[in-house]
């Protein structure tokens, strides 16, 4: 396997139960967003983890994401809402928008997480209207608390396999590349 980081930010615990099954199965070194390394130039493959707040990474994260450049990324995160909802897609996004220059993302990977208790009291409190607090949220909440689980973990560990295929099949191609222009040149 190629050299990983896996720095991440969690506030439930939820990120960093994904993060450390993503470290354990790249044998990666495993960073909390506080002790992140300005330099990863050491590493190959840098896996940046963050839960979901109001549509992005949360703030610690999105203060850390300028700082990373010149690296190939992985993202993955948490959150609870539907894995391959709006919501959770969009974050991706925003995610990638905030990375410094330079970077390459190969791949992400999302598993809904249980909401923090304080949180779903904050909501309940809200207007009825307000979407945080319908129905179908509160389906959600309820489907969200039972995760991550161990299907999560076992997605979260052939995340990595899948990655590191990747890998193997773009340096394999760069490699007939460069041997094709060898040849005509």
């Amino acid at each position: 396997m190629r050299k990983w980081a896996v720095i991440y930010s969690s506030a439930s615990g939820n990120t960093k139960t994904i993060a450390e099954e993503i470290a354990d199965t790249a044998g990666a070194d495993l960073f909390p967003i506080q002790n992140a390394p300005m330099d990863l130039s050491a590493y190959e493959v840098v896996a940046l983890g963050y839960w979901i707040r109001r549509g992005a990474p949360d703030d610690r994260m999105k203060a850390y994401l300028p700082q990373v450049a010149d690296a190939r990324i992985v993202f993955f995160q948490t959150h609870g809402t539907d894995v391959g909802s709006e919501h959770a897609v969009t974050s991706f996004a925003r995610a990638a928008y905030l990375l410094g220059e330079g970077c390459e993302i190969l791949g992400t990977f999302s598993a809904q997480g249980k909401l923090a208790p304080a949180l779903i009291e904050r909501r309940k409190k809200s207007d009825p209207d307000d979407t945080h607090n319908s129905p179908e949220a509160q389906k959600r909440w309820v489907r969200a608390a039972e995760h991550p689980n161990e299907e999560d973990r076992a997605a979260a560990r052939e995340f990595v396999h899948k990655m590191e295929h990747k890998m193997d099949l773009l340096e394999k191609f760069l490699k007939a590349q460069e041997a094709k222009k060898h040849a005509h040149g």
